[in-house]
């Protein structure tokens, strides 16, 4: 129904229309009439009007009764018509664009003025181009006047009856027009808010807008600081954080005008100038200017009521002040904007927190379960499917050597749950299928297709129709019979590296968007991780596999023979060793053959102290693990079997002698701490290690070797029949190898150096107890320290034999150091052998003497270790001052040599005495 166009146009044809009332019901004549004049001149399917009707008369009625309108659009006319009608009005057309559907978006000011009539001069308008009014033409005019015109002069009298059209008409399509404007441009404003994530830049844009909605010249924005006392001026070249170093303004009143407005919340309208400066705001505006002539300054409050800004808004040299209507205006367009902006942002928040979730729920599966890489890769196409709403999901590997995709784990449409559950089943059966690298699987080149292009160039590939893209490798569809039709495609990469790539096929409702694109691009950066840790752990699987295999055969040749074992179990063990407890006892004189069997009778002279400990230990285990070790000592001079075997017996007489608060199991973690103490010794010291740049130094970088036996030690101790320990608790077990790395550790001197003072204030300090757990592993490191120098407090001849051994594999490394272009210890040196004596007596002066004195201390029985290292270092020192004298007698021997040489070569002077320097 189009009565307004008809109203507005009735000179769009000359000819007279016939008026035709096919209505009978009981209304008034003259409505039936003019409705049926504008059915019949726009409706097309209208019947004729009858002659008696005209438009003329309909207008003329009009004119004088402009109420009847009124009454008649708001009972019969919805405002959708209304808006449809407003939107065919075209920009060229008789009716002159009024305020009200101006275009707000193009920068147009609208302006509210009250109807005047025709015969006035020109109003005052708005420029398009220019923020300031200037004189309009005869169409403004009625613009201004919210009446409707003509642009034809012959239509004179058209134009008066249409003047009167009552201004509730207009405001009413005024009001629907605005509106529309309105979610436009609250549409816009959103879309430009959503780019701005502070605070501040949120405020501004929205004042930006509502002052192009109600015709202001400009405004100031004013943001509460943190504190709520103060304001400060916000600008669009200023952040939030910048504005902390504008000059605050107190929120209270007495001040300027924005500083009474944020302390009683009140929206405040000046239309006059001179009431700036009244008692409640004196200051008037913060900002200075002169040209403003009209202001309207208002609060800015969230829904829980607290202040966030306060915004002036301002209009230049204008006579029309701020209205009613476009305070209305801003408290809609902060309410309608607020509810909006937020609910995008709620939206984006909503979106964005299930994305978390989901990655953080993918990120526990897949790095919580790395089982294999097969599963991971099923975990990161079931999850992918899920992230976009996909029917399929493909997940291909880049092998870098063929320069080839493939695919060897194929998503065929089963519930998730289902190929886990298959997953797990080919892991568990994997032993009876054939090895990964040999199932089949699909292979192509990396240049082809979707998923050759996107590994090619490391970009995105978002298809809507596969089969219409001429990238798209259709050998894929053919072997597995499934019909692609929409792809997503996406590179995984490591490190800037592409490693594979991932494809969701055929979006369950409708096509891949931008957003799961995004979503997307956020979870392949996890599954190249997972990828990435997947292969590393199949490849450590791999090597650890390797690495037991090579165990193995070490066992194999490591451990003693079955012709060992036998030999040694028909060996009685003799039931006493007569003097094998005494100190002065030399184990070097005992048989090879026979340290095994002597071991065996230590090893369980210890065990059977305690009736609880006599049956825990298997005695085909037991022996097998004392030849085993026997085994893995390396043929050196000194460090070498029978060295393991004189501090095992030095250890054993220490227990047996003295006094001791050591448990059962400490004695034996003690005796078997000294039988393993120098496993795979190589025969070289840890600084030698150190310096040669050694695979021992690289992986133990303090008490090198000493690392090294403790782990030889348990690698031999892991074997199912060498475990002595085997029926020990668990507790038991740790608790022994513990104190066995304890011991070991400490035969390292570096250590005795370090934690011999600690020990020697405890017993100073008369603080030492058994019952301190600190203070027994104190004396277990020392006890073992003594025994490993046990040949230096026994008889003299084992002593200097002793030496004489250990200081052969000291020259030996001198001279490996030599050859790698390292400069030995004068003790290592081998031309400074004569300097032997002296050594001794600085080593054992330095080492023996003060541990010997220290153990003695607390166990008094040991006392003849002491006297023995005593007596030997005399004898040393003895040797050393022979050895000095000798050199003094050669030095001074050599020196009348050469004197005497000297002066039978000086022929006589005739009787003359030469001067000695002659």
């Amino acid at each position: 129904m189009n009565f307004i166009k008809c109203c507005t146009s009735a000179r769009s044809s000359s000819d007279q229309q016939n008026l035709t009332n096919n209505n009978n019901n009981n209304k008034s004549s003259l409505k039936k009439k003019t409705r049926h004049s504008s059915s019949a001149k726009y409706g097309a399917n209208s019947d004729p009007l009858p002659s008696s009707v005209t438009a003329d008369a309909v207008q003329s009625y009009l004119a004088e009764h402009p109420e009847f309108l009124d009454t008649y659009i708001q009972q019969n006319v919805n405002s959708n018509t209304i808006e449809h009608w407003m939107s065919k009005i075209p920009q060229t057309s008789a009716l002159v664009k009024t305020p009200w559907s101006r275009n707000i978006s193009e920068g147009d000011l609208v302006y509210k003025v009250q109807r005047s009539r025709p015969s006035q001069p020109t109003m005052p308008s708005i420029s398009p181009q220019k923020n300031h009014l200037s004189s309009s033409s005869e169409a403004e005019l009625s613009l201004a006047t919210n009446t409707v015109v003509t642009t034809e002069p012959s239509s004179s009298s058209l134009k008066s009856s249409t003047q009167q059209i009552s201004s509730t008409t207009a405001k009413s399509m005024t009001k629907i027009v605005e509106l529309s404007n309105q979610r436009r441009l609250l549409h816009e404003l959103t879309d430009e808010v959503n780019q701005n994530v502070t605070k501040a830049q949120v405020l501004y844009e929205l004042c930006k807008s509502i002052a192009s909605t109600i015709s202001a010249d400009g405004f100031n924005l004013y943001l509460v600081d943190e504190n709520g006392n103060n304001l400060r001026l916000f600008t669009s070249e200023n952040d939030d954080e910048q504005t902390i170093s504008i000059v605050p303004i107190p929120i209270e009143i007495g001040r300027c005008l924005a500083g009474y407005v944020a302390a009683t919340k009140e929206t405040i309208r000046i239309n006059d100038k001179a009431m700036l400066k009244i008692e409640k705001y004196p200051d008037g505006l913060f900002i200075k200017d002169d040209k403003v002539t009209s202001v309207m300054a208002h609060p800015i409050i969230n829904a829980n009521g607290t202040l966030l800004s306060v915004v002036e808004f301002y209009r230049n040299q204008s006579a029309i002040p701020f209205s009613d209507e476009d305070e209305e205006e801003i408290v809609k367009c902060v309410n309608e904007l607020s509810t909006q902006t937020y609910y995008e942002l709620y939206h984006t928040m909503t979106r964005e927190r299930r994305l978390n979730d989901f990655l953080l729920t993918v990120t526990k599966s897949i790095f919580q379960e790395l089982v294999s890489m097969d599963v991971v890769m099923l975990k990161i196409m079931s999850y992918a499917k899920k992230l976009v709403n996909a029917d399929r999901a493909s997940l291909f590997m880049l092998d870098t050597r063929t320069k080839e995709l493939y695919a060897r784990i194929f998503d065929i449409g089963r519930e998730d749950h289902d190929m886990l559950h298959s997953s797990a089943i080919n892991d568990n059966d994997r032993e009876k299928g054939p090895p990964a690298d040999e199932r089949p699987c699909i292979r192509f080149p990396m240049d082809k297709g979707i998923a050759g292009y996107v590994a090619t160039t490391g970009k995105t590939l978002n298809i809507a129709d596969a089969y219409s893209d001429n990238r798209f490798n259709r050998d894929i569809d053919q072997k597995t019979g499934y019909k692609t039709k929409s792809l997503l495609c996406m590179p995984i990469m490591i490190q800037g590296s592409v490693i594979g790539v991932v494809q969701m096929v055929n979006k369950k409702n409708g096509h891949f968007t931008k957003s799961d694109e995004e979503s997307f691009e956020t979870f392949s950066v996890y599954c190249g991780l997972a990828l990435h840790h997947a292969s590393l752990y199949d490849r450590i699987r791999h090597s650890e596999q390797k690495c037991k295999v090579a165990l193995e055969v070490l066992s194999y040749h490591a451990s003693c023979t079955d012709e060992e074992y036998e030999r040694m179990k028909n060996c009685k063990v003799p039931d006493n060793i007569p003097n094998i407890e005494r100190f002065e006892y030399s184990p070097w004189e005992v048989n090879n053959d026979q340290k095994p069997v002597y071991v065996l009778y230590m090893f369980l002279d210890l065990a059977n102290v305690d009736p609880i400990y006599a049956n825990q230990f298997d005695m085909e285990c037991l022996m097998r693990f004392i030849l085993t070790v026997r085994k893995n000592y390396r043929n050196v001079p000194y460090h070498n079997w029978s060295h393991a075997f004189s501090v095992a017996h030095a250890i054993y007489t220490v227990i047996k002698q003295t006094k001791h608060h050591f448990t059962p199991n400490d004695c034996i973690a003690l005796f078997v701490a000294c039988l393993c103490h120098d496993l795979d010794h190589r025969g070289k010291t840890n600084a030698f290690m150190v310096k040669s740049a050694s695979t021992l130094a690289s992986i133990y970088s303090t008490s090198t070797m000493e690392r090294h036996h403790f782990n030889q030690t348990v690698t031999i101790l892991q074997s199912e029949n060498l475990n002595i320990f085997k029926h020990f608790s668990s507790k038991e077990y740790r608790q022994m190898l513990d104190e066995i790395r304890h011991c070991i550790l400490a035969t390292d001197l570096a250590l005795f150096f370090e934690n011999r003072p600690k020990l020697e204030r405890i017993v100073d300090n008369n603080e030492f107890s058994w019952q301190n757990k600190e203070h027994l592993l104190h004396v277990m490191g020392l006890s073992m320290t003594a025994a490993d120098l046990c040949s230096s407090f026994k008889q003299w001849e084992v002593q200097r034999s002793n030496v004489s051994i250990i200081m052969e594999e000291f020259f030996q490394q001198g001279d490996e150091e030599k050859r790698q272009g390292i400069q030995p210890q004068s003790l290592m040196d081998r031309s400074l052998a004569h300097e032997l004596p002296k050594n001794q007596v600085t080593f054992i002066k330095s080492i023996c003497i003060p541990c010997y004195s220290l153990i003695a201390r607390i166990l008094p029985e040991t006392l003849p270790m002491l006297n023995g290292a005593k007596s030997n270092l005399h004898r040393w020192q003895q040797l050393a001052d022979e050895q000095l004298q000798l050199t003094h007698t050669n030095v001074t021997a050599n020196t009348s040599t050469d004197v005497m040489s000297n002066s039978s070569l000086t022929p006589p002077a005739n009787n003359t005495r030469q001067p000695a320097s002659s």
